[in-house]
């Protein structure tokens, strides 16, 4: 981010993805992402196209495979004052 922009808040999320389980096999980790961005846009009040996901997110839910995505992932996301949302993978310490 940019030096002049200050965190606004910042939130540990607990994201149930049991949604994607009514989606083909095939494209369940693919929704699972998508569900990990709306739920944050929704949260947080941003826009979808301005929340930005770390790659330790799209790591863990592919690790898998793309029929089997986790049920639940923990992130933890920092809202900015110029409306940014950026969410990374809590850590379990």
């Amino acid at each position: 981010m940019a030096k002049d922009t200050k965190v606004e808040e910042e939130r540990v999320y607990t994201i149930p993805l049991r949604a994607v389980k009514h989606t083909p096999r095939w494209r369940r980790s693919k929704k699972a992402m998508s569900e990990i961005r709306q739920y944050l846009a929704h949260h947080l009040s941003a826009e979808e196209d301005k929340v930005k996901l770390d790659p330790s997110i799209n790591q863990k839910v592919w690790e898998r495979g793309s029929s089997n995505p986790p049920n639940k992932i923990t992130v933890r996301a920092m809202k900015f004052d110029d409306g940014v949302v950026e969410a990374e993978l809590a850590t379990e310490s």
